[in-house]
Formats: structure tokens, C-alpha cells, sequence
């Protein structure tokens, strides 16, 4: 009976409805592209690094591990005193590191060395860097700017040529010369970091600990401590604005709520004293508007949920450089977000209803 009669209250007011059930669409989506958006950002910047294939990383002495670099203040005469002097190490090898357009880094490496380290780097078209303005892009960059191999790309105020394109997951999505970046930024014998890969990775820790003692002033990280304190310190930075957009979101859906059961309630004054006059109590009332939220909610957060992956699809077709994950744990967060905020914006109304005198709904025009 309640069910059929919550049916139809929602079903008089089809636009009225719709419209609620939107807005708690767009606070699910809200929360999940929102969070998506965060957490992909970090993982994919997170796949790269690791793709290296490096066992200790170090960087200069002003850096973080959150830092962007975007300098380069290590001398590169460190990266053969360090494999002179530790024969643990397999490989040593420096990069530098610009930001260019759209927060797109741009890498100058040794390219051989970086293939080795790294295991070996697959090409999907084209070869290795030769001269000095040549440029390898991964498949991801080369589709978002519609490149291919031969075409003219401006980097750093250079007009640089597409010689290869790779596949993506190996720490950049743009690579040049090492020697050409130094002497365009001015960097002329100095790196932004280092990579080392080790004989024996058992013995990254044990090496950590001695390249520290020789180069006290650097952060000298195994890249497992060093993504492990990325990923803790970029989503402490990113967990207020996150809390931020959550908080909007909830607003939106109580405020939408509210106004929408309370403009019902209005309307069905004249209703609800026929249904108290008939025996209904307090607490039956306050059901059935409660029910109606609920109904409302479970439209909107399923609603919610395809407007987030279908905001997936679009955002990644359009926007390829943009990587955005919908995580189950927060779907179910949406979710529950989304009932607790309508609930409360269901509550004024659902108590007003309740509380209403017989009497006077029944003559209520």
C-alpha cells in the first residue's frame, strides 16, 4: 500500500521528480569523477616512474618527494663517481626534467641507457633518438596530438622531429636528447635526477644507507619508499580539495532535496489530513516522505553512476593525457553519501508533515 501510494506521489510531479533524482546523480558523479580524477592522475604518474625499472632514485637537495622537478642542480660527474665507487651498481644513468605545456614533462635522457634500465622500451612506429632535435613521444601523447613519426613538434621553443613512438608506462610520455634539454635550459653539466639499478636488488636498502653517507645533503630513495611516499604525500595534498568537492556535492543534494519534499508537502497538505483523519500516525507519515526520498536517492545514485562512467569515456576519448579510475570502495561511499545527505534534507519536511494539526490540513485549500 505504501509502496503504491510512494509510486504515485512520485509519478504526479514526473519534472519535479526528475529533477531530484538529477541532482543526486550529479553529487554521485561529482564524487567519484572528482576522486577518479585524483586517484588516476597519481597512478598513472606512479606506473611511469616505476617503468624505469630503477632501483634507487636521487634527486637534488631542494626536492620532495611530491615535487615536480622542473631544475636540475646535481652534478652529472656524480653518476660516474657513483659507479666507480659502488660496484654494486649495474647501471648509472642521469635525466633531466622540464614541465612543458598542458603539465606534460619533458625528459632528457641517455636513450640507450634508459632502454636498458628499463628493460627494453617497445616502438609502435619509427627508432631511437640520433640528432640533437629529435623527439620519441609514447602512443598516448602521439594519439592526443595526432602525431607520427616525422611530424614537427614544439618543444621548449624548438621545433623538434618525431622519430619513434613507444608504448606508454616508461616515466615519460615526451623524450628528447639529454644534451640538447641542458643546453636549451642552461644546465650544461648538471641533471634533475639520478637512477640506479643494482647487480643484486636485495641489496637496495643496504646501498641506500651508504650512498646517504656519501651524499648526505641528497634524498636518496629506493623507488619502493620513494612511490610509497609520492602516493602518501600527493594524497594528503589532494584529500582537502577532494573533502572540498564532497562537501559541495552533499549540499547540492540536501538543498535539492529539501526544497523538492518540501514543495510536496505543501501541495499534499490537504492529503495528509485525510490520511491522519483515517487513523494514520505521526511515524506513518513520516514514512512515506522518507520512502520517497529513498526511492528518489536510489534513482539518483544509480543515475550517478552512469553519468561517472559515461564522464569516463568522454573525459578519456577527448582527453587521453587524462587517466580517471572509478574505484568500487567509492561507489560505495557515493552511495552512502548521497542517502545520508538526502535523508537530511528530508527530515524538516518529513517532520513538518507528521506534525501537522488534522483539523487544519483537512480545510487547507
Amino acid at each position: 500500500m505504501i509502496a503504491r501510494m510512494v509510486v504515485r506521489n512520485l509519478a504526479h510531479r514526473p519534472i519535479r521528480t526528475f529533477l531530484s533524482v538529477l541532482a543526486v546523480a550529479v553529487e554521485v558523479a561529482m564524487i567519484l569523477l572528482i576522486v577518479g580524477l585524483s586517484e588516476g592522475l597519481l597512478l598513472e604518474s606512479m606506473r611511469r616512474t616505476k617503468g624505469v625499472g630503477a632501483d634507487i632514485l636521487i634527486r637534488p637537495s631542494t626536492s620532495s618527494a611530491a615535487m615536480s622537478l622542473s631544475t636540475a642542480d646535481i652534478p652529472e660527474a656524480l653518476v660516474d663517481k657513483l659507479a666507480a665507487t659502488f660496484p654494486e651498481i649495474r647501471l648509472a644513468t642521469g635525466m633531466t626534467v622540464n614541465m612543458g605545456e598542458g603539465l606534460q614533462s619533458i625528459s632528457g635522457v641517455d636513450w640507450q641507457k634508459i632502454q636498458e634500465m628499463s628493460g627494453g622500451i617497445r616502438y609502435l612506429a619509427g627508432g631511437p633518438l640520433q640528432q640533437p632535435f629529435d623527439a620519441i613521444v609514447d602512443e598516448i601523447f602521439a594519439r592526443h596530438q595526432k602525431l607520427s613519426v616525422g611530424d614537427s613538434l614544439r618543444l621548449l621553443n624548438q621545433d623538434f622531429r618525431v622519430v619513434g613512438i613507444v608504448e606508454s608506462g616508461k616515466m615519460s610520455r615526451i623524450f628528447i636528447p639529454k644534451a640538447t634539454m641542458q643546453e636549451l635550459m642552461g644546465w650544461n653539466g648538471r641533471l634533475s635526477q639520478i637512477f640506479l639499478k643494482l647487480e643484486d636488488p636485495s641489496k637496495t636498502r643496504e646501498l641506500v644507507e651508504k650512498i646517504h653517507g656519501m651524499l648526505p645533503s641528497y634524498p636518496v630513495w629506493s623507488m619502493e619508499d620513494f612511490l610509497a611516499h609520492v602516493t602518501a604525500d600527493v594524497r594528503g595534498m589532494s584529500s582537502q580539495f577532494v573533502n572540498v568537492i564532497i562537501g559541495i556535492a552533499v549540499i547540492i543534494g540536501f538543498i535539492v532535496v529539501l526544497l523538492s519534499m518540501y514543495t510536496a508537502i505543501l501541495e499534499r497538505t490537504r492529503e495528509i489530513g485525510i490520511l491522519k483523519s483515517l487513523g494514520a500516525s505521526g511515524g506513518y507519515i513520516m514514512s512515506i516522505v522518507i520512502r520517497e526520498t529513498l526511492a528518489i536517492c536510489a534513482g539518483g545514485i544509480l543515475l550517478g553512476f552512469a553519468l561517472s562512467f559515461l564522464g569516463e569515456v568522454i573525459v578519456e576519448s577527448r582527453f587521453p593525457l587524462i587517466t580517471i579510475i572509478l574505484f568500487p570502495a567509492w561507489m560505495l561511499w557515493g552511495a552512502l553519501i548521497a542517502v545520508v545527505g538526502s535523508t537530511l534534507g528530508a527530515f524538516y519536511p518529513a517532520t513538518r508533515a507528521a506534525r501537522q494539526d488534522t483539523i487544519e490540513a483537512l480545510s487547507y485549500e
